[in-house]
């Protein structure tokens, strides 16, 4: 349909293209989001979206205190708000974290963004040069890799295991590096639950971590939507709470514990980096939504937050064993998968040799869709993998979805083997 309504604007005699700069070409649409289009207004089961279930919103308490913010703070909730955020919340925030993470409000500031998605754009355009060197996880966020792109960095891809990061293939590559007389500007993790596969950064590495940007010289970007979403296992401190030099900056989210609809996270980080986000953030929207600002404050202070997220979790639970269960039962020999602790995401990875992206076109005519695995690679050189989501649809739709994705990828290991 988009395309169609493009033709048709596009049939007279300018040249549109010729008005977009380099940039702007080498911009291309989100592969997930382009993927979702397909399937939203079909039959298939999709396993393919990052989508919080909208069964998890707290609606009735949003209805209660968007009326009292209104109606009692409505001349500062409805009018222009500073770049940083709405003090009473960054406040909230700041005691929240320190509660839950042991991260001293002493040691951090916090600016509000329209959501982490624009903290990962105002890093970019706060610390990356053209050709400065980034590392980021094998694989990683699409988003975060699409964000920091637009501003010519060198990626550096560290592979994962079931325990995050390699920590020590990252020390190799550090030592490497040094010897040539260059080194890194920031690493960029999803520590917690990660963003494809579902492993969290174990806590021996978490430190080591902080250590080696000690060492070495670079910051870390620790990207954490997910953490509280813990279904099983014991917590882990963030890498942040580790953090004694002001090395680390926090990314943090209100779309997976409130709302995605609200478009609002923050930055957590030294003083000194958020005065330049901050700067950075006046010239691209002036300041994040207050309205929601004004009632996520009232949601945190008042100590709905913590009530709410155990209901996400309970809902969520039987969603990721239903999803772990199908995977056992129907899927064929040779295919492996995470088996994540908390989060939103299951990795599977199939036999070499048979391409999720090349094979996505059958598992839409037999109704499930995935997320091909090699988009989330910086240099997207792996391609037996996929990303599956167990947040969205119910169990009985996970355990159908499953058994039709489990038959395709029977028929494609069959194909390969002749």
């Amino acid at each position: 349909m988009e395309e169609k309504l493009m033709r048709k604007l596009s049939s007279g005699s300018l040249d549109f293209e010729s008005y977009f700069s380099d940039k702007a070409r080498e911009m291309k649409a989100s592969e997930i989001r382009e993927l979702l289009k397909l399937v939203e207004t079909s039959d298939v089961i999709s396993l393919a979206g990052g989508l919080p279930a909208p069964e998890t919103f707290p609606v009735e308490k949003i209805k209660e205190i968007s009326q009292e913010v209104l109606t009692h703070h409505a001349d500062k909730a409805l009018q222009y708000g500073t770049t940083k955020g709405f003090t009473p919340l960054r406040l909230a925030l700041a005691d929240w974290m320190e509660k839950r993470y042991d991260i001293p409000t002493s040691k951090v500031e916090i600016m509000m963004v329209a959501g982490s998605q624009q903290a990962l754009d105002l890093i970019g355009r706060t610390f990356i040069n053209p050709g400065d060197l980034v590392v980021v996880e094998g694989p990683t966020y699409l988003a975060a890799l699409n964000a920091f792109k637009y501003y010519d960095p060198e990626f550096i891809s560290i592979p994962m295991d079931d325990n995050g990061m390699m920590v020590d293939l990252l020390e190799d590559k550090l030592k490497k590096l040094a010897a040539e007389g260059k080194k890194i500007k920031f690493v960029y993790t999803v520590s917690t639950f990660q963003n494809p596969m579902g492993v969290t950064m174990s806590l021996d590495r978490r430190k080591r971590l902080v250590e080696l940007a000690s060492e070495y010289d670079f910051l870390i970007v620790e990207d954490s939507p997910y953490a509280e979403l813990r279904y099983s296992g014991e917590p882990i401190p963030p890498i942040k709470h580790f953090d004694d030099e002001g090395r680390v900056l926090y990314l943090g989210t209100f779309s997976k514990i409130l709302a995605p609809g609200f478009r609002l996270g923050w930055v957590a980080a030294h003083p000194h980096f958020i005065r330049k986000m901050e700067i950075a953030k006046q010239a691209v929207d002036l300041c994040a939504n207050t309205l929601a600002q004004a009632i996520a404050w009232k949601f945190v202070e008042e100590g709905h937050l913590d009530e709410h997220i155990p209901k996400i979790i309970e809902f969520y639970k039987p969603r990721r064993d239903a999803m772990l269960e199908a995977l056992e039962e129907y899927m064929p020999e040779g295919v492996r998968w995470t088996r994540p602790e908390g989060g939103m995401f299951i990795w599977v990875t199939l036999p070499e040799g048979i391409d999720t992206k090349m094979m996505m076109e059958k598992a839409v005519a037999k109704g499930v869709a995935y997320v091909p695995g090699e988009a989330f690679f910086a240099h997207r050189d792996v391609k037996n993998t996929m990303r599956l989501n167990f947040t969205y649809v119910p169990e009985e739709t996970i355990r159908e979805g499953v058994k039709r994705l489990a038959e395709v990828i029977e028929e494609e290991i069959k194909a390969l083997r002749g």
